[in-house]
């Protein structure tokens, strides 16, 4: 018995050996990529003469937000033969991006430029494409909310619902693009100020290697978040937590991490708008199309989990839509808020 006790302590210090360096490696592989990912986007943006609202809120948006777009559709399409956990990890992954970057991780970028700029410093990112992010993302999240108490029957109510998220993004991509033109030539031009790092292997700088290195990393962003999430989901196995706090809490810190790490490395070289804009447009397309493929295809309740994220999620992004009237810029101490709710929520939710 003794010798059998002394073995699950050796198998489970081992699998918990390999699920670290496993997050140890993966972090490696997403800084590389991140570099590769926005040195490319900025070559892309500057070739299409494109305003850092575009590049930041669409291109970059989207394209970063790739490795969480996955994590619920595999778990609703492709998970395990548990309805019921296929359904927490989808709902819990597709509400626990928007908390997350709402939170953690605006206000880890804004502490990457803390000592630089002091707590009475300014963020400047373009005041117009921040309040439009902002806008249409409480407008969406509200949306989002109000389903979770709409009955299932009859099922049209919620496909209406979920039509208008849809709608929501399309409005979205609208006003932002129509915006691009008149940011240009009020300098917001999308601009390299570093040559394109795959040209170091001495290849031409053009179109097609642009989107080369575009596609390697982004390639490896999706890569090592994906290696990250299954170092998570080994630490969190040997943790104890369940689905639903696993894919509110857990798989989002590592789904959100190219995010995180483009907007730090942009707001680092004061690139403001570029920063807010990876983030903004990603809650924008999670606070949307995400939501919508949830309300169709699971029951989306109000569990009290899920209710108190939300609302922390609408908290934290109305705080920033209200400072953000500031015509100066947005304070460095602002966003650091946003850190205290997260903390706060998550005092909540595990004590609970």
């Amino acid at each position: 018995m003794a010798t059998n006790a002394v073995w699950r302590r050796i198998i489970s210090f081992s699998g918990m050996t390999i699920s670290v360096a496993e997050l140890l490696l993966s972090l490696v592989v997403i800084l590389i990529a991140a570099q590769l990912f926005t040195n490319g986007l900025e070559h892309l943006g500057a070739r299409l003469t494109l305003s850092e609202g575009v590049t930041g809120s669409l291109f970059a948006a989207v394209g970063t937000a790739l490795p969480e777009t996955t994590v619920p559709f595999l778990a609703l399409f492709a998970g395990t033969t548990d309805v019921n956990v296929n359904e927490e990890i989808g709902v819990g992954a597709i509400l626990g991006a928007p908390l997350m970057l709402s939170t953690l991780s605006i206000g880890l970028m804004t502490f990457a430029v803390l000592g630089r700029r002091g707590v009475r410093g300014h963020l400047r990112p373009e005041h117009g494409g921040l309040t439009r992010d902002l806008n249409f993302f409480l407008f969406a999240f509200v949306l989002t909310t109000i389903a979770m108490f709409v009955p299932q029957e009859p099922r049209y109510t919620r496909a209406i619902l979920s039509a208008a998220l849809a709608l929501t993004y399309f409005a979205y991509l609208l006003f932002t693009l129509r915006a691009s033109d008149k940011l240009v030539e009020h300098g917001h031009k999308t601009e390299a100020e570093n040559k394109l790092l795959i040209s170091r292997l001495r290849l031409p700088s053009n179109w097609a290697t642009i989107i080369l290195q575009l596609i390697i990393g982004l390639a490896l962003l999706i890569g090592g978040a994906k290696v990250f999430i299954f170092g998570v989901e080994g630490v969190s196995t040997h943790l104890g937590l369940s689905a639903l706090l696993l894919s509110l809490l857990i798989i989002p810190v590592a789904t959100e991490l190219p995010e995180k790490i483009n907007s730090i490395l942009w707001i680092r070289r004061g690139k403001d708008t570029l920063a807010f804009g990876n983030i903004t447009g990603a809650l924008v397309f999670q606070g949307t199309v995400l939501p919508a493929i949830g309300i169709l295809l699971t029951p989306w309740q109000p569990r009290i989990e899920v209710l108190m994220g939300v609302l922390v999620t609408l908290l934290a992004t109305a705080w920033l839509r209200l400072m953000a009237l500031r015509r100066g810029g947005l304070p460095v101490w602002v966003p650091l808020v946003n850190i205290l709710l997260y903390v706060a929520y998550l005092a909540v939710t595990l004590t609970r």
